[in-house]
């Protein structure tokens, strides 16, 4: 069965993606780092299911269900109403807001209790398939850990490692100061954040894999006792590690750089960038950083003359090797240099790389004037 995780893009819904990762075979993971971007999320995901023959299985983690995620639960139970038994999808929620509550209460739907699970509540949609779970005591990669039987395609045993992951993210998550693993959480989450965008960005297919390994590999050191500045000091040869294994038959790999230098040169040749109609490659939400080395790379291997990246503020960033960047930023009410430019969305943000295309193809590359749209159109070969 396919499986797509819908979570948070933070330490709790990582660590949920990475749980979820040990016992099933996850597809698909979308990350949504804003509860206002939750809506067009699930709207797509709807309305790719109705189009699906097969079932299918979503997983939805640490999102905080606002109006319009508990719309979609609805609309997933009504789609599942229409299908063939055989055919209809799974969906597993997996909360701990209590804001998540309120929100189904005003679409009628009330809280029963989990006998086997005590402080867990259970919100009924009269379907087998779907199951969605609020505990408001467990982050949401806790409860992913003890309610993998909802999900788990494979069967996988205690796993200390796991549990020291789910420990700390839980300490940390639910702001728990009094737990001794509160510390061990605090620097898990300082390396998930200085680590989740600016080496593997989102898109590239290595992404939550090498998130995923490296919030592993520090619970691994968290197992054997190791304290905070002993985790910090290691971060650099775990990550060198995880790329070294990546890239162990890579003959094109250079281990006398930095491993942002080495997994830049992957990026350069990835599918990240999108071609825009003009030959002008795009990309999504990348770190500055990165955007700067990748772009760099992807010019001097001739891919493109001009490179873009469009962050979810709506800030964008051109880079150019024939004087095109400045052009490109001007219109969007930028400015910069004739090779490196930036500008800003006119909308103001984006939520997605094909919201960002959507917005920026017509202003790059506005289509010419049809001439029969003209007023004067009428005019032209009339002879008085």
């Amino acid at each position: 069965m396919n499986v797509t995780q819908i979570t948070h893009h933070d330490l709790d819904g990582y660590g949920a993606s990475t749980v979820v990762g040990q016992f099933a075979d996850v597809s698909r993971i979308v990350h949504v780092p804003r509860y206002s971007d939750v809506g067009p999320v699930v709207e797509a995901e709807l309305k790719r299911l109705g189009k699906v023959s097969v079932p299918e299985m979503i997983v939805m983690t640490d999102l905080g269900l606002e109006a319009v995620a508990v719309s979609f639960i609805r609309s997933f139970a009504a789609l599942n109403r229409r299908r063939d038994e055989a055919t209809r999808h799974r969906l597993i929620v997996l909360d701990h807001h209590a804001s998540s509550v309120d929100q189904l209460r005003e679409q009628k739907l009330e809280p029963h209790p989990l006998p086997e699970a005590p402080g867990v509540q259970r919100f009924d949609l009269d379907d087998p398939n779907i199951v969605v779970l609020i505990d408001e005591s467990h982050c949401a990669t806790r409860m992913a850990y003890e309610h993998r039987s909802l999900y788990a395609t494979r069967a996988a045993g205690e796993d200390p490692i796991l549990g020291a992951l789910v420990t700390a993210v839980d300490a940390v998550d639910l702001w728990r100061k009094d737990r001794p693993e509160f510390r061990a959480g605090a620097s898990l989450d300082e390396i998930f954040w200085d680590n989740v965008s600016n080496l593997v960005p989102i898109g590239h297919p290595w992404h939550d894999r090498f998130v995923s390994d490296l919030l592993l590999g520090v619970a691994r050191l968290l197992g054997d006792g190791a304290t905070p500045a002993m985790i910090e000091g290691q971060v650099g040869a775990l990550r060198t590690a995880i790329v070294d294994r990546y890239l162990a038959d890579d003959a094109g790999d250079d281990r006398t750089l930095t491993t942002r230098m080495r997994i830049a040169r992957v990026l350069a040749r990835s599918d990240l960038f999108h071609p825009l109609s003009d030959g002008t490659l795009m990309s999504f939400g990348l770190d500055s950083g990165t955007f700067q080395r990748v772009s760099d790379l992807i010019m001097e291997g001739g891919r493109a003359t001009r490179v873009l990246n469009v962050q979810r503020a709506g800030s964008m960033s051109f880079r150019s090797n024939n004087e095109t960047a400045l052009d490109g930023a001007r219109r969007f009410r930028g400015g910069g240099h004739k090779d490196a430019a930036g500008g800003k969305l006119t909308s103001g943000t984006a939520f997605s790389l094909a919201d960002a295309m959507a917005q920026v193809e017509p202003v790059l590359n506005p289509p010419a004037p049809d001439p029969a749209a003209s007023p004067f159109a009428a005019l032209k070969n009339w002879k008085g």
